[in-house]
């Protein structure tokens, strides 16, 4: 049952719920005139307290093509933020105007703390170096389409693991599926934090090997994931500019791959994916992108209990 429950990580949804999920978003996809009335009258809030290009933009772009409405902030600092108001207090005056929020924070737990003052649904739409759980539907809905499901496939994380929140939750959430097995390249100041190490790796007994070159490692993955280094995450400069270039796929390096492998990326890119792999059909992060607004639309649908275009109860 979805409807009227927030989405805080991608532990709060069931197999069964992401697979209703990506149903939805499929539907969307082949007959998107179809849902313009979607959300007729809804309200939509976007609390975004830190910088955001795609995630606002496909939460705002997936309700107005839904007919619904968008109000909300693009940054702290155009909010009652800057008087000293609360989280709390904030969600829950939000709450009186909207019939659901996307929220955004540097501070990991934030989001949590907004869902005990809403009694409208909150979706996190990304929290600190936490979790990310729109971004890991738009991450399994594209290698759903790409590979044809998610068991026994080899994945490799590349680039910054510690503060990746994007990584974290597909991490988790691949864990749902049989003999999926990880290859984490990265850094040594930018490895996996030791709670994802025990609390997901470890309890779900996965297997899963660290390394620190990228090219040990390429010419055995079904999927490559790769991450920016974060310069927000960082608290020293040198540091940020000894690490930023620690990984650079290129086409040299592509050319070691599987001829199947995908290339996937949340985005902002800097320079850890030269432009020339673009024009690979292999790197598939723009269409993920693409993707990612239909998936919103579709949780945002199963979350206010709209009905389905098709004359179908969404499942609640």
């Amino acid at each position: 049952m979805l409807r009227g429950r927030s989405i805080l990580e991608p532990g709060d949804l069931s197999k069964e719920e992401f697979e209703e999920v990506f149903e939805l978003a499929e539907k969307i996809m082949k007959d998107p005139a179809a849902y313009t009335h979607a959300c007729d009258g809804k309200l939509l809030a976007t609390l975004f307290y830190e910088p955001s290009t795609r995630t606002r933009l496909s939460f705002e772009a997936a309700m107005l093509r839904m007919g619904g409405q968008v109000i909300g902030f693009s940054e702290a600092g155009t909010s009652s933020v800057t008087k000293g108001e609360s989280i709390a207090d904030t969600v829950r005056t939000i709450a009186c105007y909207a019939d659901i929020v996307a929220m955004r924070h540097h501070k990991e737990g934030a989001p949590r703390i907004g869902t005990f003052a809403a009694d409208i649904p909150l979706i996190n739409a990304g929290d600190g170096g936490h979790q990310h759980p729109t971004q890991t539907l738009t991450d399994l809905l594209i290698i759903l389409l790409m590979k044809g499901g998610f068991d026994n496939l080899t994945v490799g994380f590349c680039g910054d693991l510690k503060f990746g929140r994007t990584v974290h939750s597909l991490m988790k959430a691949l864990t749902m599926y049989s003999g999926v097995r990880f290859m984490l390249i990265s850094p040594e100041e930018l490895v996996i934090p030791d709670y994802i190490r025990k609390e997901v790796l470890d309890k779900n007994n996965i297997e899963y090997k660290e390394l620190r070159r990228l090219e040990e490692a390429i010419g055995k993955l079904d999927i490559l994931y790769m991450t920016r280094v974060q310069k927000e995450r960082f608290f020293n400069e040198e540091d940020y500019v000894r690490l930023k270039d620690s990984y650079i796929l290129d086409q040299e390096k592509m050319s070691m791959a599987r001829d199947d492998m995908i290339v996937l990326h949340p985005l902002p890119r800097v320079n850890e994916i030269a432009p020339e792999v673009d024009r690979d059909p292999r790197a598939v992060y723009f269409k993920q992108a693409r993707y990612g607004m239909y998936v919103r639309m579709a949780l945002i649908m199963k979350l206010l209990g709209v009905d389905d275009v098709s004359g179908e109860r969404v499942v609640n």
